[in-house]
């Protein structure tokens, strides 16, 4: 499988970059989830707020995807009440795995393609697993990540692939 040829960048927390990115981010997080809502469950099915943390932290590198993946969440729930109060911390664990897997390989390996981007999301999901087992204590929740929200998945790794295609520079 051919990788593509993208800039990734590793932005750090005395950069504004970081905070500039973050923040377009978190409100490319507020935007995307209103238009998947439209879709009954769309929210569970496709994960919105997981593309963009996977792509901000793929191309801009960890630190920065940490910093969106901990605000969108927060920021969702106060402006538009999504997600409940209860799944908030699981969300926001998930995110910030999410980024921090992601952000890590973009780093080691400098390069994006399908079987690497396939990876991050299959480590993310397994960490995520038993992360979430530790917060509530139930399984059912990350048994749906994987039969409700597979298309979910597959949004994740092409559109992102897609995504940094797209944003070469």
């Amino acid at each position: 499988m051919e990788a593509t040829t993208v800039r990734l960048y590793t932005l750090n927390y005395d950069e504004t970059k970081t905070y500039m990115w973050a923040a377009i981010f978190v409100v490319c997080n507020l935007v995307l989830p209103q238009v998947f809502h439209l879709i009954p469950q769309g929210g569970i099915i496709f994960s919105p707020l997981s593309l963009v943390i996977l792509a901000g932290a793929y191309k801009f590198g960890w630190k920065t995807g940490l910093l969106a993946a901990l605000l969108s969440p927060t920021v969702n729930h106060l402006i538009t009440g999504m997600p409940a109060m209860e799944i908030l911390p699981v969300m926001t664990m998930k995110l910030a795995v999410l980024a921090l897997v992601a952000g890590l390989a973009a780093q080691r390996f400098k390069t994006v393609n399908l079987p690497l981007l396939i990876g991050v999301v299959l480590v993310t999901k397994a960490i995520e697993c038993v992360g979430e087992l530790a917060l509530t204590g139930g399984i059912t929740a990350t048994i749906a990540d994987f039969t409700i929200g597979w298309p979910g998945l597959l949004l994740q790794v092409f559109g992102t692939l897609l995504i940094l295609k797209y944003i070469r520079k």
